[in-house]
Formats: C-alpha cells, sequence, structure tokens
C-alpha cells in the first residue's frame, strides 16, 4: 500500500461578544491550491450561553460549504479530462 497525500484544513474562529460567532476554513491540497470557506452562528437572545455550541454550528457550517467547493472542483477536474458533464453526488 502507498502512502497518501496529506490534506490539511484549517479552521479559525471569531467571536463578537456574545453574539456571533465566524468560522473561516481552509483547506489546502497538494497541488497548493488553495479553498476557503466562511460560516457563521448567531445565538438568540433568549438562548442560554454556549460559546462551545456556537463554534460547532459556524464550523460544520464552513465545513458544508468546503465540501460543496471540493466536489464542484472535482466535477471539474472529471470534466477535463472527460469532456463530459460531470454530476458527482455528495
Amino acid at each position: 500500500m502507498r502512502a497518501l497525500d496529506e490534506w490539511h484544513i484549517d479552521l479559525d474562529f471569531r467571536e463578537d461578544g456574545d453574539k456571533e460567532t465566524r468560522t473561516a476554513a481552509s483547506l489546502r491540497l497538494p497541488d497548493d491550491t488553495r479553498i476557503r470557506a466562511e460560516g457563521h452562528a448567531r445565538r438568540h437572545p433568549h438562548d442560554p450561553l454556549q460559546t462551545k455550541v456556537g463554534e460547532e454550528l459556524a464550523a460544520a457550517r464552513a465545513l458544508n460549504d468546503l465540501a460543496r467547493q471540493l466536489l464542484a472542483k472535482a466535477a471539474d477536474d472529471i470534466e477535463s479530462a472527460t469532456h463530459h458533464p460531470a454530476h458527482p453526488a455528495m
């Protein structure tokens, strides 16, 4: 079995007081292509303060966007190689 490339995702969290959390996700591919995405979570004023939940929601939304972008890139790569429309499923 051969070793595969390693991919790294960086998540950067920013909080605006106890109301909002933003997450920036960045993926660097082995060919040095970078894909970036953002996620956002906002606490309802009546909800209890749970910083971890805001981070989880914002990170999940950023990673979901990152996954969609990566899927679109894979479709473009397939189409470039086959010259046929590609519709890879999630």
